[in-house]
């Protein structure tokens, strides 16, 4: 099995504290999901609680949002023509927009920016809802989309957004959420010829993995009897330690936001590939990386709070929790070619898109270009529409 590999701790860190609190408490090991939850989301002190600002050219990484309101428009005018389709929602109806995951409220404002421009008709019949628990991320999103007034509302987790809305009718979206939900780390174990769960210790003033004892192996229990399937003959050539990553939460609650949706698009674009390989050997750590002023780490226990956390979505997981919920998948692309095909559509007479003038061209070309953001982003669109037509993949 891998050795420990030890990551150095911030004694004075207040978050590092009760992470070691919550280990003691636990018995001396958590799953990583734990820590990476803690380090991400713990109020006020976790990594997304600390400031709005760790996205773009003074942040940490780039989002497709942070390159401009060009992304923010192309979903706007794509979600407006799912919209105007009577088999989408009534005509006449308020429709729901809802994001999940809305950091600052930048790309909500983007999206109703457009549609307020863009198809003034619709605009009025617009409910836009941000599914937020935070309260200090919410103050952000309050001050970016402050001019929007009463269009704007929020919701605190999905079960008051149902009772809220009597089911969501409309695009339920996320923009790099699911790759955010903590990620269980599984490694093959040669010896054993068994997958065993990874957790996370305290040595000294520094955090460590550790075997996560078998009796408390619960959430990627699914994942290890998948991968344990896998053929006899590929696992007798496996390297000990080889790690893959199991995030159960995000496949939960993409199959709980699709029974929120009685009618409508349930959309994410996020990080991914786009096979579903169970394994991939040029990856033998996994995907799990954290990252700090545009570098990439390999050592995620370090300086909790200090760095983003962040690992590759299993669409296929995903798709299947919803295609359970009864959702169909409409659209499984990379974010290249489900935007550049809107790109097109913006192009018609009457289309109602602004022009494509050179600095809007160089947004989309970093959305779309396969050394930036488009290949290392995948779509996935699924549909909940009662006798909708179904055409080459798309709505109407």
């Amino acid at each position: 099995m891998m050795s420990p590999v030890l990551s150095a701790v911030s004694n004075g860190s207040e978050l590092a504290a009760l992470i070691r609190e919550v280990i003691a408490e636990a018995g001396g090991v958590v799953p990583f999901a734990r820590f990476m939850e803690l380090a991400l989301y713990a109020p006020e002190l976790g990594y997304y609680e600390r400031s709005p600002r760790p996205v773009g050219r003074q942040g940490d990484f780039y989002t497709s949002v942070s390159v401009g309101p060009v992304f923010g428009e192309l979903l706007g005018f794509q979600f407006a023509q799912w919209l105007a389709d009577s088999d989408f929602v009534h005509p006449e109806a308020p429709v729901d927009l809802v994001e999940t995951g809305a950091h600052d409220g930048r790309l909500a404002g983007d999206i109703l920016g457009w549609l307020e421009t863009g198809r003034p008709a619709l605009f009025p019949r617009i409910r836009m809802w941000l599914v937020e628990p935070s309260p200090r991320r919410r103050q952000w999103q309050r001050e970016t989309l402050r001019r929007f007034g009463p269009t704007v509302q929020w919701v605190s987790g999905l079960d008051e957004l149902e009772e809220r809305t009597g089911g969501v009718r409309g695009v339920f979206y996320s923009n790099e959420l699911l790759d955010a939900f903590p990620v269980h780390r599984i490694a093959w174990n040669s010896t054993a010829r068994a997958w065993e769960e990874q957790g996370v210790a305290v040595a000294g003033d520094r955090f460590s993995w550790r075997k996560l004892p078998t009796e408390a192996v619960t959430a990627a229990q699914a994942d290890r009897v998948r991968l344990s399937a896998l053929p006899a003959e590929l696992l007798s050539v496996l390297p000990d330690g080889f790690t893959v990553e199991a995030c159960p939460a995000a496949a939960a609650w993409w199959r709980e936001a699709a029974g929120v949706l009685r009618q409508g698009a349930l959309v994410t674009l996020d990080y991914g590939f786009a096979d579903d390989a169970v394994l991939r050997p040029e990856l033998p750590a996994g995907t799990l990386r954290a990252y700090r002023n545009h570098r990439s780490f390999s050592d995620v226990l370090s300086d909790p709070g200090e760095q983003d956390l962040t690992a590759q979505v299993d669409f296929e997981s995903v798709a299947a929790a919803g295609e359970a919920a009864g959702m169909m998948t409409l659209v499984r692309a990379s974010q290249r070619g489900w935007l550049t095909r809107i790109f097109e559509e913006t192009l018609a007479v009457g289309s109602g898109f602004p022009a494509w003038d050179a600095a809007r061209i160089r947004q989309f070309q970093t959305l779309t270009h396969p050394e930036h953001l488009g290949r290392r982003f995948q779509v996935l669109v699924q549909t909940r529409i009662p006798g909708a037509a179904l055409s080459n993949g798309e709505l109407g």
